[in-house]
């Protein structure tokens, strides 16, 4: 008599175990299905009760409880991501590039500044959503805890905690048009300078890009933080005269003719060499063609009459202090191969 085996248990899909790695607790329905699991079977383990949650369309969380802010930026991220071409897995080995593992995808706005170790940035768990920014032609909606965001060429990112995250003027930008508390908005701004990740003109330049210069409220920051962004670059060039042995100029003064026209302000003097500093702080709210105009017909100007101007920005003070030292040196000791300058006075400014 031939004896009968017992049925054969159905096959279990393949899905990772629990793993410290968020990504081994996120999937999406695609991955899902390439494991075995259908919608409907996907669905039934997201029930009230059930192991698993659906945090956004089509992405899932593999074990019940609250996601984590990895969790909910690694959700978002996925849901935002460019689809790829079948049979292209969405996660690419351990150790490949960020940028190829949520291509089109990158947080911006409050989260993306929490990243960046923002203080005045309210932590991820307290986001009531994660902003994400993709680029414009993508057909995409704000859903759940993700808000998309919108961009026709959108920034390069930059690497933080595991994830793309958008730079931080662009974050900046995208933070301040959704909120309207000026004291909020104010802090922001003046930690982005203040912390050094960035100069007040590449945030300036953002917020004009994303037309939010027309609020009160962001005028007013504004006005703050290029009063920052100065104070900040005056008082590195105090420090790069110091630090470098630099003989004293005189700080802060006015040109003049003797008996005529104004020939502008400028940050140091060295009046027995004719040399001087001009700290380039524009802001780019203005004209800045007209602006680096009016720059350079003064430079040009105070050439004519002998004076050596040496023009430096916050950002060159920042990351080449040394090198902004020496053009200074040098245009000292070149001073006696030169012609002597006109007379001028120099007055407190």
């Amino acid at each position: 008599m031939t004896q009968q085996l017992p049925p054969r248990p159905p096959v279990s899909p393949r899905l990772p175990r629990h793993r410290p790695d968020v990504r081994h607790r996120l999937l999406t329905s695609a991955q899902l299905r390439a494991r075995g699991v259908s919608p409907a079977a996907a669905g039934e383990r997201c029930r009230p009760g059930g192991p698993w949650q659906q945090l956004l369309p089509g992405v899932f969380l593999l074990h019940p409880g609250p996601p984590t802010g990895e969790e909910r930026l690694h959700a978002v991220l996925m849901y935002a991501a460019k689809e790829r071409s079948p049979g292209v897995p969405v996660q690419p080995a351990a150790g490949a590039p960020h940028r190829a593992l949520y291509p089109e995808a990158q947080i911006t706005g409050l989260a993306a500044l929490s990243l960046h170790g923002f203080g005045s940035a309210p932590g991820l768990l307290s986001l009531d959503r994660i902003d994400v920014l993709v680029p414009r032609r993508r057909r995409l909606r704000s859903t759940g805890r993700a808000r998309v965001v919108r961009a026709a060429h959108p920034p390069v990112p930059v690497q933080r905690a595991g994830v793309p995250v958008a730079p931080v003027p662009r974050a900046l930008a995208d933070a301040v048009a959704d909120l309207s508390d000026a004291e909020t908005v104010r802090l922001l701004l003046t930690e982005a300078v203040r912390g050094g990740h960035c100069e007040p003109a590449s945030v300036v330049r953002a917020l004009t890009a994303a037309k939010l210069l027309t609020r009160p409220h962001v005028v007013d920051a504004v006005d703050s933080l290029l009063a920052e962004g100065r104070s900040i670059a005056e008082d590195r060039l105090y420090r790069m005269v110091r630090e470098f042995g630099l003989p004293d100029p005189v700080w802060n003064v006015d040109l003049r003719m003797p008996g005529g026209p104004h020939l502008g302000g400028l940050d140091a003097y060295w009046p027995d060499q004719a040399v001087a500093v001009e700290l380039d702080t524009r802001a780019p709210r203005t004209d800045e063609d007209a602006l680096w105009s009016e720059y350079a017909r003064k430079r040009e100007h105070l050439e004519r009459l002998g004076i050596t101007v040496v023009h430096v920005t916050p950002r060159k003070l920042r990351e080449a202090m040394d090198q902004q030292a020496t053009v200074v040196r040098t245009a000292l000791m070149a001073a006696d191969d030169r012609e002597p300058a006109a007379y001028v006075v120099v007055l407190p400014r």
